[in-house]
This record gives structure tokens, C-alpha cells and sequence, in this order.
């Protein structure tokens, strides 16, 4: 079968975005100023039940503001989950300070509360009480917030969810990204919504997000000429990408039901065969599976998780491993890591997982030809499927 590239989680564009970035064109509204930006802030809000919400050049913006909103400055501890993309823990270097990665536990792939108790008791006994926490929440799942907040709380150390990947999934029954003190979604071109590149700042604390503001335009103080008297960055969102933002707001349920239905496929083909394992959705709230992410037990199966994202890529199916986890990192290899009861959880993780293609474009079609190419992979190294 002659079949075009999948991709790992394309753009999904709709019928609404186009009407409100042709407005923008219109209304000649096409700086990181006009009305599609405070519109998409107010309905973004609206949708994560925030009190407020600042539109941002990218996720990895969002973070910097929120480490800085909380003073996190040079020699400070930032604890972060090991088991993300690299952008979460780079603002952290930013400013200057230092991070401590946390390991995942089996269960949510999430952070382990047992390794951050581990770590906070530590750090705060050597007099090295961490500033801040960047609490990742994988693949569309939410961490256990219930128990990272009480131990948080216990420390007194201030929450920044990275939501990035997780816009629309739950947490008995909150919005994930709105239970920390500050909370970061991305708008990539491979998010379950996207605006090309963007992110948002959510907070219930409104000077906070006020003040984040300021900081994104320059921090510009009112006066009749440029004056400056904070050091600001250039990290406002544009009312064109704000437009297209607010087009895919639209159908932001309908993007969760179909990669939600893009899971359900895989699992029913797959989840029978020794060896493969999908990420859990845990019982406290609902998952997005913005990524349909497995294991492969290689005591159990003839082909390695790696073998497999070759094998895709030679029929034109884009996989990808699981994310490496930072403390492996070139970058990150000389911090300190705080394992989940001594089994690195992370790093199995990444040694055995995949992702699959998850786009909610993907056709049925299409998918069972990534299945099909699966099966037969499995079947030609000797596995009865």
C-alpha cells in the first residue's frame, strides 16, 4: 500500500480559524496587540475555570514568567519531573537557579510522590529548601495532585503546573493546570489545539498574571515615551495567533473525543498482546491521550521499542520513543535526581516506550495501517498475534 506520511500529532485546522485571522488581516491587527488576544485569554479562562489568563509566545515563556513571579533568582532549587521535553526545565537555568529532577511512579507516568518527599525532606534538612516546583502532567494525564500539593504544602513550596501537554484533561473534576499557584499550556503545531507556536499563563491570583503582563511587553511603564524600569521580554502573543487560538477553542472537546477514540482503536487491536502495556488512565480524572503511549516488555516480546519506531519510519509512520528523561540529559547529567524507591521509573520508561501516531485527523484508515504495520513487525520476529 503506497500510504503518505503519518505524523506523530499534526495540525488540526477547522473552519473557524480562518474566519477570525481574516478579521485580523481586516481590522489591520496584526502586532501582539488587538482583540482576538484579550478575547482567547477570557475564553481560554472561561474553558480551565482560571480567574485569569495571559496569551504568550510559547509554553517555555510561561514557565520563565512563572519561576520569576514567584522569585526564583540565581542559587535558588527548582524540584522539576525528570520525564518532560527539555523546555521544562530551561527557564529554570534562565534565572540562574538550579534543578532537582524528580522521578515518575508506574501508575500515572507522572511525578512519584514518594521520590519528592524523599527530595524535600533532604534539601530542606541540608538548609537548601527548593523555591519552586514544575510539576509536568505527561502525555494528557494529570500527576496525583492530591499528594504532591500535600506535600508541597507541608514544605512551603509553590506550585507551576506544566500543563503543556494535558489542556482539557481533569483532576477530580478541575481543569488540569489550574490547582498549582500558576499554570502553563502550549499551543504547538503538535498540541491538541494549536495556534502554530504560543502558550498561556493561568493563574487565580490576578496581580500575578498583571504583572506577568508587564513583564511580556517590555515592561513598559506608563509615560509618554519608552520608559523602563524592570527588565521585560518580548514574549506577548499575536492577535493573528490569537484568532486561530480562538478558532480551535471551538472544537477543543471534539479534539480530545477523536484522539480518545484514536486511543480506544489502538487499544482494542493491541492490548491483548504479551508484552504491550498503554499508559493507564487513572481513576481521579479524565485523560486527553493527546499521545497513545506503550511499553514493551522486552522479556515478554522479540521486538524492542526502538526496533519498532524503526520499522514505522521505514513504512512512512513518523514514532517516537518516550521522552529521555533530563537527568540522562548531556545538559542535565550533573544535577541532582531523586529515583521513585530506588527503580527509575523514568528511565524504563524511556528505554521500553513509544509513542504512536495520536492526531486527531488521523483517519481510521490510516490507523490501521499503522496497526497492520505493527502486527506484521511483530509477527515477521516470530510473535503469535
Amino acid at each position: 500500500m503506497n500510504m503518505s506520511r503519518i505524523y506523530l500529532s499534526p495540525p488540526h485546522m477547522g473552519l473557524y480559524e480562518m474566519e477570525y485571522v481574516t478579521k485580523a488581516f481586516v481590522q489591520n491587527w496584526i502586532a501582539p496587540a488587538g482583540p482576538h488576544i484579550t478575547a482567547f485569554e477570557q475564553q481560554f479562562a472561561s474553558y480551565v475555570e482560571s480567574a485569569g489568563a495571559v496569551a504568550l509566545s510559547s509554553a517555555t515563556a510561561g514557565i520563565h514568567l512563572a519561576l520569576r513571579l514567584i522569585g526564583v533568582g540565581p542559587g535558588d532549587l527548582v524540584l522539576c519531573s525528570t520525564l518532560t521535553f527539555v523546555a521544562t526545565a530551561n527557564p529554570i537555568v534562565y534565572l540562574g537557579a538550579e534543578p532537582v529532577f524528580i522521578d515518575s511512579e508506574p501508575n500515572s507516568w507522572n511525578m512519584s510522590a514518594q521520590a519528592l518527599e524523599e527530595a524535600c525532606h533532604k534539601l530542606v534538612r541540608e538548609g537548601r529548601k527548593p523555591k519552586a516546583i514544575i510539576i509536568v502532567h505527561l502525555y494528557g494525564q494529570n500527576a496525583d495532585m492530591s499528594e504532591l500539593s500535600r506535600i508541597c504544602d507541608h514544605y512551603g513550596i509553590p506550585i507551576i503546573e506544566d500543563a503543556a501537554e494535558s489542556l482539557g484533561a481533569t483532576y477530580k473534576g478541575k481543569a488540569s493546570g489550574t490547582m498549582g499557584t500558576l499554570g502553563v499550556y502550549s499551543f504547538n503545531g503538535n498540541k491538541i489545539i494549536t495556534t502554530s507556536g504560543g502558550g498561556m499563563l493561568v493563574s487565580d491570583n490576578l496581580e500575578l498574571l498583571e504583572k506577568a503582563r508587564f513583564w511580556s511587553t517590555q515592561a513598559k511603564d506608563p509615560a509618554p515615551h519608552y520608559e523602563h524600569s524592570e527588565i521585560g521580554y518580548n514574549y506577548r502573543m499575536s492577535n493573528v495567533l490569537a484568532g486561530i487560538g480562538r478558532g480551535q477553542m471551538h472544537v477543543l472537546e471534539d479534539r480530545i473525543a477523536a484522539r480518545r477514540d484514536v486511543f480506544a482503536r489502538y487499544k482494542a487491536a493491541l492490548g491483548n498482546i504479551e508484552g504491550l502495556s498503554f499508559m493507564p488512565e487513572m481513576a481521579y480524572g479524565r485523560s486527553t491521550r493527546w499521545l497513545t503511549a506503550l511499553t514493551i516488555n522486552p522479556n515478554d516480546c522479540p521486538v524492542t521499542s526502538q526496533e519498532l519506531v524503526q520499522v514505522l519510519a521505514q513504512n512512512n509512520i513518523e514514532a517516537r520513543p518516550v521522552w529521555k528523561p533530563l537527568h540522562l540529559q548531556p545538559l542535565y547529567r550533573t544535577k541532582s535526581y531523586f529515583s521513585h524507591e530506588g527503580s527509575h521509573v523514568a528511565e524504563q520508561l524511556f528505554e521500553h516506550g513509544i509513542c504512536l501516531p495520536s492526531g486527531s485527523n488521523l483517519s481510521e484508515v490510516q490507523q490501521q495501517y499503522v496497526i497492520d504495520s505493527i502486527l506484521h513487525c511483530l509477527q515477521e520476529a516470530g510473535l503469535k498475534v
